[in-house]
């Protein structure tokens, strides 16, 4: 009966034991998934950004009602702008100019619309929800500023 507890107990610890995987060695081959399968490395367009043909377009002013910082924690700190608001019509679009960094480390961001000054449109305010990548930036302390006001402030 004590032999049959003891082999009983072995085969349960050796049950619950990590299973070992093995090692390859220095020259076992190393392979990388087909081209079609590798993620990219392609920045994200953002259409609000300025584009070709603004300049024939109507700027116009953009109603803010929240404004605020993101940082996300990865090395480099990641930094964008969350932005809550209204354009004057549907047929605006979205536009932030991101300035770099001026001597004193202001980020200066200025958000306004633009619209076809031939289309006739909706006078109705048109909701939007966006986030302004700003990237990452050297060691420093850094303000951000959104037409005019200071939003908020990091560290890098």
């Amino acid at each position: 009966m004590k032999y049959l507890l003891i082999v009983s107990l072995l085969a349960l610890a050796t049950a619950c034991a990590p299973q070992l995987q093995a090692t390859p060695g220095p020259d076992t081959p190393v392979t990388s998934p087909p081209g079609s399968q590798m993620p990219t490395s392609q920045p994200s367009t953002q259409p609000f950004l300025p584009q070709p043909g603004d300049e024939n377009m109507t700027r116009s002013v953009v109603y803010l009602d929240e404004a605020s910082l993101l940082i996300r924690e990865s090395f480099p700190p990641q930094v964008s702008i969350s932005l809550r608001g209204n354009l004057p019509t549907p047929c605006n679009q979205l536009r932030a100019a991101v300035n770099t960094p001026d001597r004193e480390n202001r980020l200066m961001v200025e958000v306004y619309s633009v619209a076809d000054p031939d289309r006739v449109c909706a006078e109705v305010l048109e909701p939007f929800e966006e986030a302004i990548d700003l990237g990452s930036f050297p060691t420093g302390h850094y303000t951000v500023w959104v037409n005019g006001n200071q939003i908020g402030e990091f560290d890098t």
